[in-house]
């Protein structure tokens, strides 16, 4: 399991509201609203608590949150097409990882297809 590491910005609660209110206030992965059982949090997908790049905080309830958080690791090649809600996160990330690049979303988006195919794998044929 992959560890977190430094410790929020002092503007990273609104950073993380921010984020969530972006999308609605619901989870980007099953759609819930904030509700007991199901309260809308933030994941870093990264590991760092002090980046707060839009990429990097993944409105998710507390379910889809402890599922991310426990299967998802950025750094390991992904042999898998993406699911659609993880797309622009991940492509945000390879952007930082293999150009050094903050891009906007709106430029993440207009690449997609360009920055996921950094770390594309074709299955092996059986």
């Amino acid at each position: 399991m992959r560890r977190f590491t430094n410790n929020y910005n002092t503007d990273g609660k609104e950073k993380r509201r921010q984020a969530r209110e972006s999308v609605g206030n619901k989870c980007i992965r099953c759609g819930s609203s904030s509700v007991p059982g199901k309260i809308l949090t933030t994941h870093h997908l990264d590991g760092d608590k002090s980046n707060d790049a839009w990429w990097n905080l993944l409105p998710l309830c507390q379910v889809c949150h402890l599922k991310i958080q426990a299967n998802v690791d950025p750094e390991q090649p992904y042999f898998f097409e993406h699911a659609d809600w993880f797309k622009p996160y991940v492509a945000g990330f390879y952007a930082k990882k293999y150009e050094g690049k903050n891009l906007a979303r709106k430029e993440v988006m207009e690449r997609l297809d360009e920055l996921l195919a950094y770390e594309l794998r074709v299955k092996p044929n059986n």
